[in-house]
């Protein structure tokens, strides 16, 4: 992938990492969009590594249509190990998207490092195949609030303006 189509964003980037990152050629968003980031009908990979389960949640509602999400590559924390880890009433109360997704996603766990079991060990790479997303019922498209967090008690997610 060629450098000016890489688009990044961490809102704890320090100046120096920006300026760097920029200097390689690379693109870095100008907000934090909180993961609400449309692939605007092109193939894309998200590299979303130790990220918020909210971040995923968004990145799946600012694209939830069969179509937006046949586009998608995730590489970050595994779908399955969230939905495990989680009370399934939790996990449909704040993560809808997720919840919702998981019949129509595939996932690959990453083999895991020896040398950091305690920081790679829950990656995968997910994809939504086109014929499992038209598989799943309609009503499952018709719901496209955007995702608020207002009683998430463990929101991993650095807000817009904060």
């Amino acid at each position: 992938v060629p450098p000016a189509r890489c688009a990044l964003f961490d809102p704890v980037f320090s100046a120096r990492e920006a300026a760097a990152l920029r200097a390689l050629g690379l693109c870095l968003l100008p907000e934090n969009e909180e993961g609400k980031h449309g692939v605007e009908g092109a193939a894309t990979l998200f590299y979303m590594v130790h990220c918020g389960k909210a971040l995923y949640n968004n990145l799946l509602w600012s694209n939830w249509s069969p179509a937006a999400l046949s586009k998608l590559v995730i590489i970050g924390n595994s779908f399955r190990g969230i939905e495990e880890r989680l009370l399934s009433r939790i996990l449909e109360r704040d993560y809808s998207y997720i919840a919702k997704v998981l019949k129509g996603v595939e996932e690959v766990a990453l083999p895991s490092h020896p040398r950091y079991l305690d920081t790679f060990n829950d990656t995968s790479v997910h994809w939504f195949p086109l014929d499992k997303l038209q598989e799943l019922s309609p009503e499952v498209w018709d719901f496209v609030e955007e995702p608020r967090y207002q009683d998430c008690e463990d929101l991993e997610i650095i807000r817009k303006g904060e």
